[in-house]
């Protein structure tokens, strides 16, 4: 039994595990968090709607759920990526490549920057566009290997898989809220309506 124990007492049997951050002192440093949970928190944060699955078939089922409560059964959708439309031929989607005709842009990401909730793009997911162009309603499915701790350790990534032709336009999506409040840090960036299908491969 610890020395402190023996002459004090314990006046609790909790471990440092269960103490709260609120119970801590405001000198303390933070209790470092995973980083899936720390991306999932900060995602929610700046208005993203977040759908975790298991496998493909919930992938499917979510995409399916997100259509319908919407009501995009029947509406076309940009994609920019060809194996998006063989992934999701099941679904039954209209695809198209016209940018007046889409509702909703389906699309995978880079990274998923877990410091600010934010998503790494590039040219690999919207080619030469500019975020303002793309439809207002975004469906990303990405995995939780894309999960990086920074913007740093995310471009590092880019380059490592993109060792013969680096891709350009790369730029982050951040602002998920699609209430016409504005703040200072967001002028400039253009909000979406993002839904994030998330899948596990780790």
């Amino acid at each position: 039994m610890n020395l402190f124990k023996k002459i004090f007492g314990s006046k609790s049997d909790r471990s440092e595990k269960e103490i709260k951050s609120e119970d801590r002192g405001k000198y303390m440093p933070e209790l470092k968090l995973p980083i899936d949970e720390k991306f999932t928190i900060n995602f929610k944060a700046n208005g993203g709607k977040f759908l975790y699955c298991d496998n493909l078939n919930e992938v499917f089922e979510n995409f399916q759920h997100i259509l319908r409560e919407n009501d995009w059964e029947e509406k076309p959708v940009l994609i920019i990526d060809d194996n998006l439309v063989d992934k999701f031929k099941s679904t039954n989607i209209l695809p198209t490549k016209r940018l007046s005709e889409a509702t909703y842009f389906l699309t995978t990401c880079e990274n998923l920057i877990a410091t600010d909730g934010s998503l790494l793009i590039s040219s690999n997911q919207i080619a030469g566009k500019k975020l303002p162009e793309l439809p207002f309603n975004f469906i990303v499915f990405a995995t939780t290997s894309q999960i990086a701790d920074n913007i740093g350790e995310g471009l590092r990534g880019i380059k490592s898989k993109n060792r013969q032709k680096i891709p350009t336009n790369i730029t982050t999506i951040k602002h998920f809220k699609s209430s016409d409040e504005k703040d200072f840090l967001s002028y400039g960036s253009s909000a979406k309506n993002l839904y994030l299908l998330l899948l596990e491969d780790l």
